[in-house]
């Protein structure tokens, strides 16, 4: 379960500067504060990907419109050496995303929804000639690879397992569609995943001509592949192109809701008996095969049932099956990698302290070189001498870089930035403080166009996973720059639990949620109140899934502390959502077992925020939506009927059409004016 979760505390908000990507600090009073309706239709930059001859990079471009809250997404084109500025190369009034090369860089494929289903298009690499490759009623979806020689490509869709063609999956969901009764009938566990029923059907992959768009089914049987929780990056081609590499989860039905022990098989691109390439009873994900296929690259983690482990980058012999881990030594967990352009070195990106780097490692093994520091950098695309990629930071939304394979030569390739030019922004600062017996790093933000002499409200944000962080990256969702605008210091903690500060400090937060990582926010909050400029008497703390946890468990611990507080999607009743959440591994291994165990019941006994929902006093904001199967829309509803019960002043927003997240352009603009309001209206600003 991995919940993505901010916490408000006080008044204070907290982001993280940005290393290569900060805009110069703005002239006193000469820009403006952000608002809710830049960060909504703010032009969206993603997924960079450079032509095979390295002159050219495609991205998607998406769009909003601010009063339907329609998004389109268009493919951009932008020389690889910046030498003129991007432009429009395919686009429509339907998304078209996902851009991917053919070998020899003369087409792109693409993902669009240009009459119905989402199916993969070909183009020629002008953008011109384009051509529909799929037609499933299920649709395709990503992960998709092209073959070596351009003549297939792999992809993902839905089928329903019992069906053996097209025509059967058809016509089962257009009968599931026709019937007026929408019953869910329930065989298995892992039934729903995020914020989608998926009692019936599988991800199975696929093989397609480009020529005649013949397609086969390469993963028949009920099973997932890959599995719902790790979708990209799951498949590759072999070079010969004759077998294609998937991960998948063959632990059988209900396992796969208790289990992480995803593996990755290899299977022959006319079909057959896909053979399992790993043994370790962990995670195997991203196979990544070497130019002269005789080494399979991918992420692996070491603990069953952990979902939050460090990930290692295994190189595996493909002709004896031997297994060499790269690198152990530097404690980084790797989150994304490619093989260089000379096949002798691979580049990373990976989390340190409260950021997403880039760094090489030898493909023969070695320790990790900073290449670059982070903002938050992500979807690396190797050249021959330099390497392309998207970063942000805490106050740049995403853009596309490029940068030399020493690390000289940083260059920005798109400019995302007309609507940034006249709007404030204070750079983070990265703070750290001695709490619950060590150091504690947290962001503070500042208000645009601060003045030391006032003092302003604040505002805590606790981040969620609880193994997640607070890093120098920018959120279309939950946006301390935009909390900042409202007229309040935002102070984000990392405490126990954060990635990107080693894996002993991810391991501090299991089995012990309510526990030391409570004494670190302690912590940062009382560093905060202490500060010249903040009112101590005006604090607000919010927080979402594990964020929102820790809001309400909070307010039943210190009813005085916090003026206002706002939980989105937060567990209340732990031992009631631990056998309603879709993802059992997580609060298996959180609490040591299952709801019936003595160890487990324990915990829920000991750090229940619903067994002390008498003592909060602190009105509170909840958010809880209809889609989120992570945690349950009734966990919020639970919190609600507590406080009202108790007299508390409570509201609650219940979205019955978004999940964990709320994503729809015209959802957030009604979620951030409601979250804002109700602590402008307790705090001020």
């Amino acid at each position: 379960m991995k919940p993505t979760v901010l916490l408000r505390r006080g008044s204070i908000v907290v982001v993280a500067a940005g290393l290569a990507l900060a805009p110069p600090a703005p002239q006193a009073q000469s820009r403006r504060a952000m608002t809710i309706e830049d960060l909504i239709v703010a032009p969206r930059i993603a997924d960079p990907q450079l032509s095979p001859d390295g002159r050219t990079v495609l991205f998607s471009h998406t769009t909003t419109d601010g009063k339907t809250g329609r998004r389109n997404s268009d493919i951009y084109s932008v020389p690889a050496d910046g030498s003129s500025e991007p432009k429009s190369l395919i686009d429509g009034d339907k998304s078209e995303n996902t851009p991917r090369w053919s070998p020899d860089g003369k087409r792109i494929a693409f993902l669009a929804n240009r009459d119905g289903a989402t199916q993969i298009y070909v183009a020629d690499a002008d953008g011109g000639g384009v051509k529909k490759v799929t037609s499933l009623h299920a649709g395709a979806q990503p992960p998709f690879v092209w073959s070596p020689d351009g003549s297939r490509i792999a992809f993902v869709s839905d089928v329903y397992p019992d069906c053996a063609d097209e025509a059967c999956n058809k016509k089962k969901a257009e009968e599931a569609a026709a019937n007026p009764v929408k019953v869910h009938r329930l065989t298995r566990l892992l039934y729903r995943h995020w914020d989608e029923w998926r009692e019936n059907i599988r991800h199975h992959v696929f093989v397609t001509s480009v020529a005649d768009g013949k397609t086969r089914d390469l993963t028949p049987g009920d099973f997932d592949s890959p599995p719902a929780q790790q979708e990209s990056g799951a498949l590759a081609f072999a070079p010969d192109g004759k077998a294609v590499a998937f991960v998948s989860n063959r632990e059988g039905n209900d396992k796969e809701a208790w289990t992480t022990n995803n593996d990755v098989f290899l299977v022959p691109v006319e079909g057959g008996e896909p053979r399992l390439l790993t043994k370790n009873p962990a995670a195997d994900t991203h196979p990544v095969f070497s130019r002269d296929g005789r080494t399979l690259y991918m992420l692996s983690q070491r603990r069953p049932g952990f979902e939050s482990d460090r990930w290692y980058l295994d190189a595996y012999d493909l002709q004896s099956g031997a297994r060499r881990t790269l690198f152990t030594k530097t404690d980084l967990s790797v989150g994304e990698f490619v093989l260089g352009a000379d096949d002798q070195t691979i580049w990373i990106a990976a989390g340190e302290n409260a950021r997403t780097n880039l760094y090489t490692v030898p493909a023969a093994g070695g320790e990790p070189k900073r290449v670059l520091q982070g903002g938050n950098v992500g979807s690396i695309q190797a050249g021959r001498d330099f390497v392309v990629f998207s970063m942000s930071s805490l106050v740049a939304p995403p853009e596309v870089f490029r940068v030399g394979a020493d690390g000289s030569g940083l260059k920005p390739l798109t400019a995302n930035d007309a609507w940034m030019k006249g709007v404030a922004f204070t750079q983070p600062e990265s703070l750290t403080v001695n709490a619950g017996g060590g150091p504690v790093q947290y962001w503070l933000i500042k208000p645009p166009n601060f003045d030391a002499s006032k003092q302003y409200p604040v505002v805590i944000l606790v981040h969620g996973g609880p193994q997640g962080v607070w890093g120098d990256a920018w959120s279309t969702r939950w946006n301390p720059s935009l909390w900042a605008a409202q007229g309040w210091v935002v102070a984000a903690p990392n405490p126990s639990g954060s990635t990107t500060f080693g894996q002993p400090v991810v391991d501090r937060i299991s089995g012990d949620w309510a526990g030391r990582v409570m004494t670190e926010i302690d912590g940062v909050v009382a560093a905060v109140a202490k500060m010249p400029f903040t009112d101590s008497a005006r604090m607000g703390i919010a927080g979402a899934s594990y964020g929102g946890y820790a809001v309400n468990w909070i307010l039943g611990q210190q009813p005085d502390r916090y003026k206002a507080a706002v939980t989105h999607d937060g567990v209340f009743n732990l031992e009631s959502m631990s056998l309603a959440t879709e993802e059992l591994w997580f609060t298996e291994w959180e609490f040591g077992g299952t709801a019936w165990d003595p160890k487990a019941r324990a915990q829920f006994a000991k750090v229940s925020p619903h067994l002390h929902a008498h003592k909060i006093k602190t009105p509170t904001l909840i958010i809880t939506n209809e889609l989120d199967f992570r945690v349950p829309v009734d966990q919020g509803l639970q919190m609600f009927t507590a406080l009202r019960r108790n007299g508390v002043p409570s509201e609650a927003l219940v979205f019955p059409d978004e999940g964990h997240w709320v994503l729809k352009a015209v959802n957030s603009r009604v979620w951030h004016e409601a979250v804002f309001g109700w602590l402008t209206k307790y705090l001020g600003n």
